[in-house]
């Protein structure tokens, strides 16, 4: 079990009575799991019973998840009315998602929407690009923009349509692009040892009582691959 130190190495973006936005840290889970670490939601439900001295259990709804190896921006709602509202933006899709990653190689076109029907292996946890009409597969669609090029790899921000499992990174595994560190999509590529370069970098919705628009921004750590391309990703931040 982690510390409190810990847990206060989780950034708040952004918070009111109904809404909070943090930055993820990588290799955290989102939820509890069978690896009995230290999970988002457990940290930051037991932080908010510390800073608002609540002294029964704290209400913290889940809008979506990152995968464990993942950080950046995430959204929690601090009320089941906001959960319940948010719940409706992501499946309507106006809940917006934005994502940088690094990928070997370069996608044959600059942008694009890449358009697979997935299906999940709940034995393995793994997903797999399977032929239209497989029962129980589901269409992952996601649009991405190349923003640069180094080292033999691909800055790309991508904006999810659908939140399917593992949805980036199988399905820019399955155009030849595996992304830099994935050691489930990418092995042949990834090194033992290296760092997935995903990040959830936008995060945008309406606040679930006031209907305002919100938004906001992380960016990803200043290590190897991201450092390849600190203006493009500063760049990619500052416009809409």
């Amino acid at each position: 079990m982690a510390d409190a130190s810990r847990r206060g190495e989780i950034p708040v973006l952004y918070e009111d009575n109904h809404v909070l936005v943090i930055v993820k840290p990588v290799n955290m889970p989102t939820q509890e799991d069978e690896s009995g670490d230290l999970d988002l939601l457990t940290a930051l439900k037991e932080n908010l019973k510390v800073r608002h001295q609540k002294p029964g259990n704290v209400f913290l709804g889940l809008v979506h998840r990152l995968d464990r190896p993942v950080g950046g921006a995430m959204v929690f709602a601090k009320t089941s009315k906001a959960a319940s509202r948010l719940a409706e933006e992501v499946r309507s899709r106006r809940f917006g998602k934005s994502y940088l990653a690094a990928v070997h190689g370069r996608p044959k076109q600059p942008s694009g929407r890449l358009v697979h029907e997935l299906l999940k292996d709940g034995r393995t946890n793994t997903v797999s690009v399977v032929p239209e009409g497989t029962p129980g597969a589901k269409e992952a669609i996601l649009d991405y923009e190349v923003l640069g090029e180094a080292d033999g790899m691909s800055l790309v921000r991508v904006k999810l349509l659908t939140g399917r499992s593992h949805q980036i990174r199988v399905q820019f595994a399955a155009v030849g692009c595996p992304l830099y560190g994935d050691q489930r999509y990418g092995k042949e590529r990834a090194k033992p040892g290296q760092q997935i370069a995903l990040w959830s970098a936008e995060v945008a919705f309406a606040h679930p009582t006031r209907s305002e628009p919100l938004r906001f921004t992380s960016a990803p750590p200043a290590s190897h691959p991201w450092i390849l391309w600190p203006d493009a990703i500063e760049a990619s931040l500052s416009r809409p």
